[in-house]
């Protein structure tokens, strides 16, 4: 069996997850074609270096090499074509993007159908709901073949309708939710009678997290956040609760790992607060540099608006380090307040400056204690060959299963 993934971007440094669970799936028998819409960007980790190389992206060949596939797909199966041509218009009406915008996705998905039928591509598979699915959509009405698609939170729960997302999931094969939270968001969008097609898959580590002994956190170690810096992050409630806790004397220091639109105004809140010296931002590091950085950690910090269940919680948990988080989405599904972290309410400066507060008090023996109980967590429930077992074996099952829109 060979399935297609289709990415926006594909390899970058924040889909790490995407590579991990291709290389479950393929372990389990399953040849997987990479297919990125655009590039993703300079790649700092090695891995994502071959991951590069093995990757086909839509829009290398330009505007000419959409049109002439769409020329060749209307040449080949011109009654298909039309009625999926069709279709990307309904997807475009009230849609959050404009009209052309459909049209082009049809045009990525006519280059799609032509790689499924040049190498043999049994079923497509698109991570997150917006355009990756959208285009898998159109590609397998375009093949006549299956597809599906995992939703990870945000994307989808904040744009179902302007997304289409109960059109794709009433096209789809089956739907993959990372978490019991992300699930329940869908089924709101679909009558009952779909409410099957959608399956909780988890993201999962590799054995680099899952089989570490991570060393013990050094006394003098700091918090770590780990993320883009936008708006939904929470990067700015985040160094206010930190200033306000050294303003009562303790002592620490914060660091950023990211990069993003915001890095200037965290910057100037920093310098602000007087706190410059105490925070550190590192722009994009690879994945061996986050590791690296979780394990000098005291504990991750993770202040966000909204989230989906974010991986990086999953690996600060794997080595030891207990979380702070906000309160959203599927992230009390892992971490569990006074067990393996604190969990605080999303925009809460006073509780986040709390809970902070709480983990640098936190004696030796407390932080192992909830490093332990984080690493069973991790291990129980992201495990990266287990979830890309159970996402191969819905591949299987449901390969054959193709929905035309009404």
């Amino acid at each position: 069996m060979r399935v297609g993934y289709i990415v926006s971007e594909y390899p970058k440094v924040s889909h790490t997850f995407i590579r991990r669970e291709i290389e479950a799936v393929e372990a389990c028998g399953i040849d997987v074609e990479r297919i990125s819409i655009r590039d993703g960007g300079p790649v700092v980790d090695p891995q994502d270096r071959v991951e590069h190389g093995r990757t086909t992206r839509l829009l290398d060949g330009g505007t000419a090499a959409l049109l002439v596939a769409g020329l060749r797909c209307l040449l080949r199966v011109p009654v298909r074509t039309l009625k999926t041509f069709w279709l990307a218009c309904r997807m475009g009406l009230g849609a959050d993007r404009p009209m052309p915008v459909h049209w082009v996705y049809f045009l990525e998905a006519a280059m799609v159908a032509d790689l499924v039928r040049r190498r043999t591509i049994n079923h497509l598979h698109a991570h997150f709901g917006s355009n990756p699915a959208e285009v898998a959509m159109l590609a397998a009405q375009l093949s006549g073949i299956s597809y599906s698609f995992t939703a990870h939170g945000t994307v989808e729960t904040d744009n179902a309708r302007a997304i289409g997302l109960p059109a794709k999931i009433g096209a789809a094969a089956f739907v993959v939710a990372v978490s019991d939270y992300g699930r329940a968001q869908m089924m709101r969008w679909i009558p009952p009678d779909q409410w099957s097609r959608i399956h909780v898959v988890h993201c999962g580590l590799g054995r680099e997290y899952l089989d570490c002994s991570a060393p013990p956190i050094e006394s003098g170690a700091g918090f770590l956040a780990v993320g883009r810096l936008s708006e939904e992050k929470g990067h700015i409630c985040l160094v206010n609760a930190f200033a306000r806790i050294l303003k009562t004397g303790a002592s620490s220091k914060l660091v950023l790992a990211g990069d993003g639109p915001l890095r200037a105004l965290i910057e100037g809140r920093c310098r602000e607060l007087g706190i410059a010296d105490r925070v550190r931002i590192t722009g994009w590091v690879s994945g061996d540099q986050v590791r690296q950085l979780l394990l000098e950690s005291k504990a991750l910090v993770l202040p966000s608006f909204a989230e989906g269940l974010p991986v990086v919680l999953m690996e600060s948990l794997a080595l030891g380090r207990p979380v702070v988080s906000s309160w959203v989405a599927g992230v009390p599904e892992l971490v569990e307040a006074g067990t393996n972290g604190w969990l605080v309410p999303p925009g809460n400066e006073d509780a986040l400056g709390q809970a902070l507060q709480q983990c640098l008090d936190a004696s030796p023996d407390t932080l192992a204690s909830m490093g332990s109980a984080g690493q069973h967590a991790v291990r129980q429930r992201h495990d990266a060959r287990i979830e890309g077992a159970r996402l191969a074996e819905l591949f299987r099952a449901f390969s054959s299963v193709h929905r035309e829109l009404g």
